[in-house]
Protein backbone atom coordinates (compact mmCIF):
# COMPACT_ATOMS: atom_id res chain seq x y z
CA UNK A 1 0.00 0.00 0.00
CA UNK A 2 1.39 3.39 -0.98
CA UNK A 3 2.16 5.76 1.89
CA UNK A 4 2.17 8.81 -0.38
CA UNK A 5 -0.29 11.52 0.72
CA UNK A 6 -2.66 13.19 -1.71
CA UNK A 7 -3.02 16.80 -2.79
CA UNK A 8 -6.53 17.91 -3.78
CA UNK A 9 -6.44 19.95 -6.98
CA UNK A 10 -8.71 22.95 -7.50
CA UNK A 11 -11.25 20.86 -9.43
CA UNK A 12 -11.53 18.28 -6.64
CA UNK A 13 -9.30 15.63 -8.23
CA UNK A 14 -6.85 13.99 -5.83
CA UNK A 15 -3.21 13.62 -6.92
CA UNK A 16 -0.39 11.79 -5.12
CA UNK A 17 2.07 14.36 -3.78
CA UNK A 18 5.06 12.26 -4.82
CA UNK A 19 5.26 10.61 -8.22
CA UNK A 20 7.71 9.05 -10.63
CA UNK A 21 9.17 10.96 -13.58
CA UNK A 22 10.51 9.35 -16.75
CA UNK A 23 12.38 12.26 -18.36
CA UNK A 24 15.30 10.95 -20.48
CA UNK A 25 14.29 7.31 -19.91
CA UNK A 26 14.45 5.53 -23.32
CA UNK A 27 11.20 3.94 -24.40
CA UNK A 28 12.67 0.44 -24.27
CA UNK A 29 13.70 1.03 -20.64
CA UNK A 30 10.56 2.84 -19.53
CA UNK A 31 8.48 -0.28 -18.99
CA UNK A 32 11.03 -1.73 -16.56
CA UNK A 33 11.60 1.56 -14.71
CA UNK A 34 7.90 2.35 -14.37
CA UNK A 35 7.20 -1.26 -13.38
CA UNK A 36 9.78 -1.02 -10.59
CA UNK A 37 8.27 2.27 -9.44
CA UNK A 38 4.76 0.83 -9.32
CA UNK A 39 6.03 -2.15 -7.33
CA UNK A 40 7.73 0.26 -4.91
CA UNK A 41 4.44 2.04 -4.23
CA UNK A 42 4.39 4.96 -6.66
CA UNK A 43 0.94 5.58 -8.10
CA UNK A 44 1.62 8.76 -10.07
CA UNK A 45 3.63 8.58 -13.31
CA UNK A 46 4.75 11.68 -15.23
CA UNK A 47 5.68 11.42 -18.91
CA UNK A 48 5.47 13.68 -21.99
CA UNK A 49 5.16 13.40 -25.74
CA UNK A 50 8.68 14.73 -26.25
CA UNK A 51 10.18 12.09 -23.92
CA UNK A 52 9.22 9.51 -26.56
CA UNK A 53 8.48 6.92 -23.88
CA UNK A 54 4.69 7.07 -23.61
CA UNK A 55 4.45 3.61 -25.20
CA UNK A 56 6.80 1.98 -22.69
CA UNK A 57 5.08 3.80 -19.85
CA UNK A 58 1.71 2.51 -21.01
CA UNK A 59 3.05 -1.04 -21.28
CA UNK A 60 4.16 -0.93 -17.64
CA UNK A 61 0.78 0.38 -16.55
CA UNK A 62 -1.02 -2.37 -18.47
CA UNK A 63 1.24 -5.07 -17.06
CA UNK A 64 1.04 -3.85 -13.46
CA UNK A 65 -2.38 -5.29 -12.69
CA UNK A 66 -3.15 -2.13 -10.71
CA UNK A 67 -6.67 -0.81 -11.18
CA UNK A 68 -6.74 2.22 -13.47
CA UNK A 69 -8.54 4.35 -10.90
CA UNK A 70 -5.67 3.78 -8.46
CA UNK A 71 -3.17 5.35 -10.86
CA UNK A 72 -2.53 8.97 -11.76
CA UNK A 73 -1.01 9.42 -15.23
CA UNK A 74 0.32 12.74 -16.53
CA UNK A 75 1.52 13.55 -20.03
CA UNK A 76 2.33 16.80 -21.80
CA UNK A 77 1.81 18.56 -25.12
CA UNK A 78 5.01 19.47 -26.96
CA UNK A 79 5.87 22.90 -28.36
CA UNK A 80 5.46 21.95 -32.03
CA UNK A 81 1.82 21.00 -31.39
CA UNK A 82 0.57 24.37 -30.12
CA UNK A 83 -2.71 25.59 -31.57
CA UNK A 84 -6.28 24.39 -31.07
CA UNK A 85 -6.69 21.68 -33.71
CA UNK A 86 -3.06 20.56 -33.56
CA UNK A 87 -3.25 20.12 -29.80
CA UNK A 88 -6.38 17.97 -30.08
CA UNK A 89 -4.64 15.68 -32.58
CA UNK A 90 -1.50 15.51 -30.43
CA UNK A 91 -3.55 14.48 -27.42
CA UNK A 92 -5.12 11.64 -29.42
CA UNK A 93 -1.62 10.46 -30.37
CA UNK A 94 -0.42 10.48 -26.76
CA UNK A 95 -3.49 8.65 -25.54
CA UNK A 96 -2.98 6.01 -28.22
CA UNK A 97 0.67 5.47 -27.30
CA UNK A 98 -0.22 5.18 -23.63
CA UNK A 99 -3.00 2.74 -24.45
CA UNK A 100 -5.41 4.58 -22.15
CA UNK A 101 -8.94 5.90 -22.43
CA UNK A 102 -8.05 9.02 -20.46
CA UNK A 103 -5.19 10.67 -18.62
CA UNK A 104 -5.46 12.11 -15.14
CA UNK A 105 -3.54 15.26 -15.99
CA UNK A 106 -2.63 16.88 -19.32
CA UNK A 107 -0.18 19.77 -19.40
CA UNK A 108 1.06 22.34 -21.90
CA UNK A 109 4.78 21.58 -21.66
CA UNK A 110 6.11 25.12 -22.32
CA UNK A 111 4.38 28.45 -22.96
CA UNK A 112 6.59 29.34 -25.98
CA UNK A 113 5.58 33.02 -25.80
CA UNK A 114 7.33 33.78 -29.09
CA UNK A 115 4.65 31.77 -30.89
CA UNK A 116 1.80 33.40 -28.99
CA UNK A 117 -0.39 30.29 -29.25
CA UNK A 118 -0.66 29.06 -25.68
CA UNK A 119 -4.11 30.65 -25.16
CA UNK A 120 -5.63 28.80 -28.14
CA UNK A 121 -3.77 25.68 -27.04
CA UNK A 122 -5.28 25.98 -23.57
CA UNK A 123 -8.76 26.20 -25.10
CA UNK A 124 -8.06 22.82 -26.72
CA UNK A 125 -7.18 21.44 -23.29
CA UNK A 126 -10.44 22.85 -21.96
CA UNK A 127 -12.25 20.86 -24.68
CA UNK A 128 -10.33 17.68 -23.75
CA UNK A 129 -11.28 18.24 -20.10
CA UNK A 130 -14.93 18.91 -20.94
CA UNK A 131 -15.02 15.63 -22.88
CA UNK A 132 -13.70 13.74 -19.83
CA UNK A 133 -10.56 12.55 -21.58
CA UNK A 134 -8.34 14.36 -19.08
CA UNK A 135 -9.49 14.45 -15.46
CA UNK A 136 -7.51 17.66 -14.92
CA UNK A 137 -5.53 20.12 -17.06
CA UNK A 138 -2.57 22.29 -16.20
CA UNK A 139 0.59 23.92 -17.43
CA UNK A 140 4.34 23.48 -17.17
CA UNK A 141 7.05 26.14 -17.09
CA UNK A 142 4.51 28.98 -17.03
CA UNK A 143 5.64 32.20 -15.38
CA UNK A 144 3.16 34.47 -13.57
CA UNK A 145 2.59 36.65 -16.65
CA UNK A 146 1.68 33.60 -18.74
CA UNK A 147 -0.71 32.39 -16.04
CA UNK A 148 -2.34 35.79 -15.63
CA UNK A 149 -3.04 35.93 -19.37
CA UNK A 150 -4.63 32.48 -19.32
CA UNK A 151 -6.82 33.47 -16.39
CA UNK A 152 -7.91 36.64 -18.21
CA UNK A 153 -8.67 35.06 -21.59
CA UNK A 154 -9.94 31.54 -20.83
CA UNK A 155 -12.50 29.82 -18.62
CA UNK A 156 -10.67 27.18 -16.57
CA UNK A 157 -7.95 27.83 -14.01
CA UNK A 158 -5.04 25.39 -14.39
CA UNK A 159 -4.89 22.90 -11.55
CA UNK A 160 -1.09 22.80 -11.52
CA UNK A 161 2.06 24.48 -12.80
CA UNK A 162 5.08 22.18 -13.16
CA UNK A 163 8.33 24.16 -13.02
CA UNK A 164 12.02 23.62 -12.41
CA UNK A 165 12.29 23.78 -8.64
CA UNK A 166 15.01 22.63 -6.26
CA UNK A 167 16.93 24.14 -3.33
CA UNK A 168 19.14 26.17 -5.69
CA UNK A 169 16.08 27.52 -7.59
CA UNK A 170 13.25 27.81 -5.09
CA UNK A 171 10.84 29.82 -7.28
CA UNK A 172 9.28 31.84 -4.44
CA UNK A 173 7.41 34.22 -6.75
CA UNK A 174 5.86 31.46 -8.85
CA UNK A 175 4.87 29.47 -5.77
CA UNK A 176 3.23 32.56 -4.28
CA UNK A 177 1.27 33.40 -7.43
CA UNK A 178 0.20 29.78 -7.85
CA UNK A 179 -1.01 29.62 -4.25
CA UNK A 180 -2.99 32.84 -4.73
CA UNK A 181 -4.93 31.18 -7.56
CA UNK A 182 -5.18 27.77 -5.85
CA UNK A 183 -2.79 26.28 -8.43
CA UNK A 184 -0.54 23.50 -7.15
CA UNK A 185 3.20 23.89 -7.77
CA UNK A 186 4.94 20.75 -9.01
CA UNK A 187 8.73 20.45 -9.13
CA UNK A 188 10.67 19.01 -12.03
CA UNK A 189 14.38 18.34 -11.49
CA UNK A 190 13.51 18.31 -7.78
CA UNK A 191 16.99 17.02 -6.93
CA UNK A 192 18.75 19.53 -9.16
CA UNK A 193 19.76 16.75 -11.56
CA UNK A 194 22.46 15.87 -9.03
CA UNK A 195 24.72 18.65 -10.35
CA UNK A 196 26.54 19.54 -7.15
CA UNK A 197 23.39 20.00 -5.07
CA UNK A 198 23.47 16.57 -3.45
CA UNK A 199 27.13 17.13 -2.50
CA UNK A 200 26.12 20.10 -0.35
CA UNK A 201 27.58 19.91 3.19
CA UNK A 202 24.34 21.49 4.43
CA UNK A 203 22.25 18.63 3.06
CA UNK A 204 24.80 16.08 4.26
CA UNK A 205 24.58 17.46 7.80
CA UNK A 206 20.78 17.46 7.80
CA UNK A 207 20.78 13.95 6.39
CA UNK A 208 23.19 12.77 9.07
CA UNK A 209 20.94 14.23 11.78
CA UNK A 210 17.91 12.33 10.49
CA UNK A 211 19.70 9.20 9.25
CA UNK A 212 18.74 9.99 5.65
CA UNK A 213 20.48 10.65 2.34
CA UNK A 214 20.76 14.19 0.92
CA UNK A 215 18.26 13.20 -1.80
CA UNK A 216 15.73 12.11 0.81
CA UNK A 217 16.25 15.39 2.67
CA UNK A 218 15.54 17.39 -0.51
CA UNK A 219 12.41 15.39 -1.34
CA UNK A 220 11.16 15.79 2.23
CA UNK A 221 11.77 19.56 1.92
CA UNK A 222 9.57 19.68 -1.19
CA UNK A 223 6.79 17.78 0.52
CA UNK A 224 6.82 20.03 3.57
CA UNK A 225 6.66 23.11 1.33
CA UNK A 226 3.52 21.63 -0.24
CA UNK A 227 5.07 20.96 -3.64
CA UNK A 228 4.17 17.96 -5.74
CA UNK A 229 7.41 16.24 -6.65
CA UNK A 230 8.42 13.74 -9.37
CA UNK A 231 11.94 12.37 -8.86
CA UNK A 232 13.35 10.30 -11.71
CA UNK A 233 15.72 7.33 -11.59
CA UNK A 234 16.25 4.08 -13.46
CA UNK A 235 18.17 2.50 -10.56
CA UNK A 236 15.85 0.23 -8.55
CA UNK A 237 17.49 1.02 -5.20
CA UNK A 238 17.25 4.76 -5.87
CA UNK A 239 13.63 4.44 -6.99
CA UNK A 240 12.80 2.79 -3.66
CA UNK A 241 14.91 5.27 -1.68
CA UNK A 242 13.11 8.25 -3.23
CA UNK A 243 9.70 7.12 -2.00
CA UNK A 244 10.97 6.33 1.51
CA UNK A 245 10.59 9.89 2.78
CA UNK A 246 7.57 9.64 5.07
CA UNK A 247 9.19 8.38 8.27
CA UNK A 248 10.82 11.64 9.32
CA UNK A 249 10.19 15.38 9.35
CA UNK A 250 12.52 18.31 8.83
CA UNK A 251 12.71 20.82 11.67
CA UNK A 252 12.54 24.60 11.38
CA UNK A 253 16.31 25.00 11.46
CA UNK A 254 16.64 22.39 8.69
CA UNK A 255 14.16 24.29 6.52
CA UNK A 256 15.96 27.57 7.17
CA UNK A 257 19.32 26.04 6.21
CA UNK A 258 17.87 24.72 2.94
CA UNK A 259 16.20 28.06 2.21
CA UNK A 260 19.65 29.65 2.35
CA UNK A 261 20.82 27.44 -0.54
CA UNK A 262 18.71 29.38 -3.06
CA UNK A 263 21.10 30.83 -5.63
CA UNK A 264 18.73 31.28 -8.56
CA UNK A 265 20.74 28.67 -10.44
CA UNK A 266 18.60 27.47 -13.34
CA UNK A 267 19.62 24.15 -14.89
CA UNK A 268 17.04 24.03 -17.67
CA UNK A 269 15.92 26.56 -20.30
CA UNK A 270 14.35 29.93 -19.50
CA UNK A 271 10.58 29.68 -20.20
CA UNK A 272 10.56 33.28 -21.44
CA UNK A 273 12.79 32.43 -24.40
CA UNK A 274 12.64 28.64 -24.90
CA UNK A 275 11.26 27.85 -28.36
CA UNK A 276 12.57 24.40 -29.30
CA UNK A 277 10.12 22.53 -31.49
Amino acid sequence: MSKVPFITLNNGVRMPQLGFGVFQVPDDEAAAAVGTALEAGYRSIDTAAVYENEKGTGQAIAASGIARDELFVTTKLWNSEHGYDTALRAFDTSLGKLGLDYVDLYLIHWPVPSRDAYVDTWKALEKIYADGRAKAIGVSNFHPAHLERLLAETSIVPVLDQVELHPQLQQAEIRTVNARHNIVTEAWSPLGQGKGLLDSPVLAAIGHKHGRTPAQVVLRWHLQLGNVVIPKSVTPSRIRENIDVFGFELEDDDLAAIAALDSGNRLGPDPETFDMA
